[in-house]
């Protein structure tokens, strides 16, 4: 499964362009945000995502979930969200 990591800094659209090549290829796909602002552009991006898939016959889910990553060395947590057709 294609793993997407979005940051604060993201652009909202250029990720949804991003998800929607990886469901169209492998069919699902994960995306990883750490804080607040990362986790605002992964919902707008999977939002926009919806949008680039719709037309063709798709809809999207997306599952919540938390995720235990190393950043530098430390412990961190992250909000994953896995993206996949209904």
């Amino acid at each position: 499964m294609e793993v997407l990591k979005v940051s604060s800094h993201s652009s909202p659209k250029s990720v949804a362009g991003a998800l929607a090549a990886a469901l169209r290829e492998k069919g699902r796909a994960e995306v990883q945000a750490v804080g607040a602002g990362a986790v605002n552009q992964a919902v707008k991006a999977i939002a926009i995502c919806r949008g680039f898939v719709a037309p063709n016959g798709i809809d999207l889910i997306m599952i919540p979930a938390f995720s235990e990553i190393v950043i530098d060395s430390e412990g961190r947590t992250a909000i994953k969200f896995i993206v996949e057709p209904r």
